[in-house]
């Protein structure tokens, strides 16, 4: 796979990845009645993850590719099963709660990650970090209060179980470092397309929606790949300190774009998921500040 060795290059390339992520929740909002069909959207996006990732592993690594599946062990099946999860949870938040929301629920991830971390890795959180999660969760709970509406609600619990998922794949990859990202990651998508298959057939429901929906189901997951394997380029030439920031193109770009008027989308953020998301951007801030200190480097493989 190709490396970037070089900060200078690697940074766009990082940056551009999470703005191809950042058109995800711009893509659900152009679908026809999305909460309709969570499950053929989970089943089509799920595919396309699983396919595209294998492909991109048959033409890196070979025919023999599909070995790196029995190299997963526990820590892969739980960090995929835990991103598989991660992936339905965020159909359900964002087709009941704002783009914002389910956005910045994500944007929590690294704190989650550090918390998971301490509790089954035994790794230590500094006094530093303990500030940043603090602060994270005032700036959540402010968003929860901002949450009156029922649905609303049922999205931010949606958002912020997503955000575990992640949490969860990223500590099983600190778990065992030798776990196969890519192969994890399309073990994922397998779990999203078994799941989704078990909730069509036992609710006798179709498989596929119009071709419209069809094609965006796909799109998603194409920008998800790609997105991924533009990280993986450049991650390893980037502290985690600036991947974390780096990353924040992701959640400012997708709450940006449902926002524009020129994409017909017209989502407005309101004043506690403003205020709200400002902590969290605090709080992410300060924690990256305190990683660069630590001078920490990591990649995805």
């Amino acid at each position: 796979m190709l490396i970037l060795k070089n900060p200078k290059i690697a940074v766009p390339v990082v940056l551009f990845a999470g703005l191809i992520w950042s058109f995800g929740p711009l893509v659900v909002r152009y679908m026809n009645d999305p909460q309709l069909i969570p499950w053929q959207y989970i089943f089509g996006r799920g595919s396309t993850i699983f396919i595209l990732l294998n492909l991109y592993l048959f033409f890196e690594e070979g025919k023999d590719f599909y070995k790196n599946y029995f190299k997963m062990g526990i820590s892969g099946l739980l960090g995929g099963s835990g991103l598989g999860i991660a992936m339905i949870c965020f159909m359900f938040s964002i087709t009941n709660t704002s783009a914002a929301i389910t956005l910045l629920c994500l944007a929590a991830m690294p704190f989650f990650t550090a918390l998971l971390a301490f509790l089954f890795l035994r790794e230590k959180i500094t006094l530093n970090v303990w500030i940043s999660i603090i602060i994270a969760t005032i700036g959540i709970a402010i968003m929860a209060i901002g949450t009156d509406n029922q649905n609303t609600m049922v999205g931010f619990i949606f958002g912020i179980t997503s955000s575990v998922g992640f949490s969860v794949f990223s500590v099983s990859l600190r778990w065992r470092k030798e776990t196969p990202k890519f192969t994890t990651t399309a073990f994922a998508g397998l779990f999203c397309v078994i799941f989704a298959s078990i909730m069509i057939l036992t609710n006798d429901l179709v498989f596929f929606s119009s071709s419209y929906n069809s094609a965006l189901f796909s799109l998603h997951g194409t920008l998800v790949c790609l997105g991924l394997i533009l990280y993986s380029i450049g991650s390893k030439a980037i502290p985690a300190a600036e991947l974390t920031l780096l990353s924040l193109t992701e959640v400012i770009g997708g709450i940006f774009w449902v926002w524009l008027p020129l994409f017909g989308i017209n989502e407005i953020p309101t004043n506690n998921t403003i205020i709200g998301g400002f902590f969290l951007f605090v709080s992410l801030t300060y924690y990256s500040l305190v990683m660069r200190w630590n001078k920490r480097h990591i990649g995805l493989n």
